[in-house]
């Protein structure tokens, strides 16, 4: 399994990145990704910026971390779901 991490471009040298996510930072090449520019957020693969994304997909990214992490759900809300899928949720915390 792949897993390509979003971060945010901070300076740029050439075809090399530096990037940050969660205070710390890393060298990213946009060798695949030359439209990349200070101020945007990427998604790095083993060294290389692969995409570029939105800030909101950061967001959304980050609390579905923080969910799998075991912190209480954070994307969207419960009072946005229908019956059957509080139920299933209430079902899955009892360990039924």
């Amino acid at each position: 399994m792949c897993l390509a991490v979003p971060v945010k471009v901070i300076a740029i040298n050439d075809e090399l990145a530096t990037v940050e996510v969660r205070g710390v930072t890393r060298e990213a090449s946009l060798m695949l990704l030359p439209e990349a520019k200070v101020g945007d957020y990427v998604l790095v693969h083993a060294g290389f910026a692969m995409q570029i994304v939105t800030e909101n997909d950061v967001r959304e990214t980050n609390e579905l971390w923080a969910e799998m992490n075991g912190a209480e759900r954070t994307v969207g809300a419960i009072e946005a779901l229908n019956e059957d899928e509080r139920r299933t949720i209430e079902r899955l915390r009892a360990g039924k």
